[in-house]
């Protein structure tokens, strides 16, 4: 039967067009029922006997509304909740809604042990309806929905055993009309009720019972309409907000004012508005008066939330009078440039998720055993997420368990957000555990590769070999002297070299990368899989796969002396490094070695080994070091992080031991060939792909992230010029102080946290001069390199494979400007969440190592906050903050006071410094700057927020010794030292010493 609907709409030339849709309904939509004799199905979804409850002890299916998929989705995915009629109506709405959700939707209805079948409503004879005259979209949908279910009653009654269908919806309305029709309704919590489920009814999203009242605590939220109009005039500015990991009253925005890059800072609970980390906002300036010239304190509790808000208040109210009083004095009081901030007026899109944390202890008032349900406080793990409330009736059985919350609103009158409990992961401090937790927070796909991935590996498994078939359009490389080299313990093998002598005194030199998309072809499953997980994840004691271990360790790894597939980069270098010529082709290699970088370097070093693999790694050594010369003659950079490895028990993995890793010439041997490699490809694909290539870039770094590092170094009479990369490069090499080694590389790390982070884009997004990779001194880049562990390479490999060969067909996955940009966000996400990963998994096994000792280390000051400095340690890689407040107690049997201050903030020298008055021009008796040298006492801290273990994951604790400051120094003898050697050099002797240098 067919159907039109005819309407009109205005195009953006003013034109009115009638449209005509035709609609088409149908008599063969079966009701997928396994016992339905009426239906002409083949292949069924609902089962013969359903599942039953105390309300409904017939056997039955569940035809939930598009609200109870909107809001209690956690609820409908779990395992209990099966046998599910998706109604066409339903998934529409959703899906206009909600992406995520309806994605999650869809997730359960391939989940074949759940049951769900989507009944096409709007498109069958009897169950399709028109909108009634002055019905609302809403009420139609409500309508079709109770329609659907009195046919499906209908259709099934008959059935053999008896099987019936209840509507499951939370509006009262829409239930009481089905009722009023003769049909089953019933509401998600009466339905999980009567399942006698704790942990289910625990999921229920009930927001209404635990908000805080009808008091206004937060200001209204904007509409829609009045953020776009106010941002559009530029009365507002967008951004997405990143809150501070030591102060969760302080988010920022990256965004443009007045055309320059700027960062908007928004500070304390009022201004942030219920505003969490991720959240797409809208914020106001805030009057240049209260603009910010000072850093903000460490905030992890509410007493120190309190002194915060305290503050913030009097410093505005100070910067006010002052302002009012003689705005130029101060003006240049401070010496570094107020930072704007503002206010948030609306959220323009949540990125609410799951979070991973424990309850607080002290939030459980309930007797030990009770299980009535009782409102408790949620901690994230993640310390910029605000607490968060909800309902439970196993709150004691939380107690020093991991557990997941998610978010489910936060009204103008709950000071803050209201949630439900998802799910108990395990107990607090169990390794295995906090490994789920940190893989769950950074959002790591870790789940078993699914059989649907794994029926597109090869049918041969391991026993695949390379066939003659393989070598159509391929060169056959397996007579040269091909050798790896990796990290130890490396079995994901994606890149070989070799080098020969040509008679013309140049050299031929190729990289030689697994040909991953041998195997793993366009948009099958397998595809989809990695490019939805983006990146291998490395942490310290196991790795989470981009691609099934058959690919990434066996048959895609360039293993010694086993015939490999591989797409080489070959290029004839002249004796100086320079490109005389490239081409690209795909290839067949048999690796003569897997070396090591030590095994590599002893080689080169061992001149008594002269066989033709140690000769070619020497060559390629040699011209090695000529690339990386010219890269650093054209401005790369050269610059450092306090990386370690661990020592692992062969059988527990629990960490034994912890040292820096050491770099050896082999390493950069490798790097530079890697480097050439991308930058050819980069070039080429972007050639043959203008529009949808995709490239690497990284951005030049604003000037503002390098003022008090700029601030910080010259007082010892050094200078930092960051106008171009080659001039900060030049200003590195010569940042060097005889008499402490190590400064220079804190200087190399410090100068790496004022950069800006390298993303992934679609070239027709970006003009030419945006694609410049500030950091490498290249106008253009990509990865190629890396497609074992990383999907950005695979693209690239098809690229480059189209570009190479003008025979092969492909798709638009190539030329596809919009979904190129997509993939790119989705990689960059990937990428950023996976070392986000790999450092948490550095700290767990950080403080697993310092478990039950305590230690004595130097360390270097890094970073001044208002109340606190934070100390990096060399030797372990690790950091921690020095609180320069104290707890003074009241009295007997009171609680502590709020931290009182022993050190100050100074903001003409970015220092913190004790508090006795000063004559003009005189120092303070106590002061502590940047890149001061300390010693602190390393230990772990189980006195958390939550309560000893069942609280926050155990946390690293590090103790004054030296300077000894008293009321922040713990008390040793041997620390009655006043400072350890501070980097502070004269710099009027800095200025004279370079005056004879230039004399000479």
């Amino acid at each position: 039967m067919l159907r039109q609907k005819a309407f009109v709409k205005k195009t953006k030339s003013g034109k009115v067009l009638k449209v005509v849709k035709e609609h088409y309904l149908r008599d063969d939509i079966w009701c997928s029922a396994e016992a339905c004799k009426k239906c002409g199905h083949t292949e069924t979804v609902l089962s013969a006997i359903p599942s039953v409850n105390k309300l409904f002890p017939l056997p039955h299916y569940i035809i939930p509304d598009t609200n109870i998929f909107m809001n209690q989705i956690d609820v409908m995915e779990k395992p209990q909740i099966t046998n599910v009629i998706v109604l066409q109506t339903v998934l529409e709405e959703v899906k206009h809604l909600s992406l995520p959700i309806h994605k999650r939707v869809r997730d359960m209805i391939t989940n074949k042990e759940k049951h769900f079948y989507v009944f096409s409503n709007e498109h069958h004879r009897e169950t399709f309806i028109e909108k009634l005259k002055d019905e609302s979209p809403n009420d139609r949908n409500d309508r079709a929905i109770r329609v659907a279910t009195k046919w499906y009653g209908n259709h099934i009654k008959e059935l053999k055993p008896h099987v019936s269908v209840v509507m499951m919806t939370d509006d009262a309305a829409n239930r009481s009309k089905a009722i009023a029709d003769g049909l089953q309704a019933v509401s998600v919590k009466w339905y999980i009720e009567a399942l006698d489920n704790t942990e289910l009814l625990d999921m229920i999203t009930e927001t209404k019972e635990l908000d805080d009242g009808q008091q206004m605590i937060y200001a209204e939220h904007l509409s829609p309409a009045q953020l776009s109009n106010g941002i559009k005039s530029g009365k507002y500015y967008q951004g997405k907000i990143g809150v501070s990991s030591h102060n969760y009253l302080e988010g920022s925005i990256f965004t443009k004012i007045d055309g320059v890059d700027s960062t908007i800072l928004i500070l304390g609970r009022e201004h942030l508005n219920r505003a969490v980390d991720g959240d797409t906002i809208a914020v106001e300036l805030l009057p240049k008066s209260e603009w910010r010239t000072t850093p903000t304190g460490v905030v992890i509790d509410e007493e120190e939330e309190k002194e915060e808000e305290e503050s913030l208040k009097a410093e505005q109210q100070a910067a006010s009078d002052t302002v009012m009083a003689d705005a130029t004095k101060a003006a240049t009081t401070i010496l570094d440039t107020p930072q704007p901030t503002g206010k948030v007026v609306g959220v323009i899109r949540r990125n609410w998720r799951q979070y991973c944390g424990f309850i607080d202890k002290k939030s459980v008032h309930t007797p030990a055993g009770s299980t009535a349900p009782a409102n408790v406080m949620f901690y994230a793990m993640e310390s910029k997420i605000p607490k968060i409330k909800f309902r439970t009736r196993q709150a004691h059985a939380l107690i020093g368990k991991r557990i997941i919350v998610a978010i489910d609103s936060w009204p103008k009158t709950s000071k803050n957000p209201i949630g439900h409990f998802i799910r108990t992961l395990g107990d607090a401090g169990d390794k295995s555990t906090e490994t789920e937790v940190l893989l769950l927070e950074h959002d790591v796909p870790f789940h078993e590769f699914s059989k649907q991935v794994l029926s597109f590996l090869p049918v041969e498994g391991e026993n695949w070999v390379v066939q003659p078939e393989h070598f159509n359009g391929r060169e056959d490389f397996r007579e040269l002297n091909v050798c790896s080299i990796d990290p130890p313990g490396c079995t994901d093998i994606d890149d070989a070299l070799h080098v020969i002598p040509l008679p013309n005194g140049n050299y031929q030199v190729g990289v030689h990368i697994a040909d991953v998309t041998h195997f793993v072809k366009p948009n099958n499953v397998m595809d989809q899989e990695a490019a939805s997980r983006g990146t291998t994840v490395y942490l310290v004691d196991k790795r989470i796969d981009m691609l099934p271990g058959l690919l990434g360790t066996n048959l895609c790894s360039l293993r010694s002396n086993v015939e490999r597939l591989a797409f080489s980069c070959i290029w004839e270098l002249n004796d100086n490094a320079e490109i005389v010529s490239v081409r690209f082709t795909k290839s067949v290699i048999a690796s003569k070695a897997s070396l090591t970088y030590e095994e590599a370097q002893n080689r080169i070093d061992d001149d008594r080994m002269q066989d033709d693999i140690t000769k070619g790694i020497r060559t390629l050594n040699m011209l090695a070091k000529k690339l990386k010369q010219r890269r650093l003659d054209m401005g790369a950079l050269t610059l450092a992080s306090p990386e370690v490895r661990f020592s692992l028990e062969h059988d527990t993995q629990d960490p034994v031991d912890v040292e820096m890793k050491e770099l050896k010439e082999t390493n950069a041997l490798v790097e530079e060939f890697m480097l050439l490699a991308n930058i050819s490809v980069a070039r080429k694909i972007y050639e043959k792909f203008p529009d949808s290539a995709m490239l690497r870039c990284h951005p030049t770094p604003p000037a503002s992230s390098f003022e008090k590092l700029e601030k910080a170094v010259s007082r010892m009479g050094i200078t930092i010029d960051h106008s171009t990369s080659k001039t900060l490069s030049d200003s590195l090499d010569n940042a060097v102080i005889p008499e402490e080694p190590y400064f220079n590389k804190l200087l190399r790390i410090m100068t790496t946290r004022c950069m800006m982070q390298a993303v992934y884009f679609c070239s027709g997004s970006m003009t030419e001069q945006e694609f410049r990779h500030y950091g490498l001194a290249t106008d253009i880049y990509t990865h190629f390199t890396s497609p074992i562990r990383r999907y950005s390479d695979v693209m690239v490999h098809r690229q480059l494979h189209a570009a190479i060969d003008s025979d092969i067909s492909y798709g638009n996955e190539l030329t596809d400007k919009e979904a190129m940009n997509e993939l790119c966000g989705v990689l960059n996400h990937r990428n950023r969440m996976a070392q986000h990963a790999a450092r948490s998994s550095v700290e767990l096994f950080t403080h697993l190592f310092f478990k039950n000792k305590v230690e004595e280390e130097e360390g270097y000051v890094i970073r001044i906050l208002k109340n606190a400095f934070i100390v990096l340690v060399p030797k372990y890689g690790i950091e921690g903050i020095v609180y320069a407040s104290a707890k003074v107690a009241k009295g007997e049997g009171e609680a502590s006071a709020a931290p009182q201050p022993i050190l100050v903030y100074n903001p003409e020298t970015d220092s913190l410094q004790s508090t006795e008055p000063l004559a003009e021009g005189e120092s303070p008796k106590i002061q502590v700057q940047l890149f001061q040298k300390v010693v602190v006492q390393i230990s772990i801290d189980d006195d958390l927020k939550g309560g000893g273990e069942g609280g926050m994951r155990q946390k690293l604790k590090m103790d004054l010794v030296k300077p000894y400051i008293e009321g922040i120094s713990i008390h040793n003898s041997a620390s009655e030292a006043p400072v350890v050697g501070s980097l502070k050099r004269d710099a009027g002797a800095a200025e004279t010493k370079r005056a004879k240098k230039s004399k000479k």
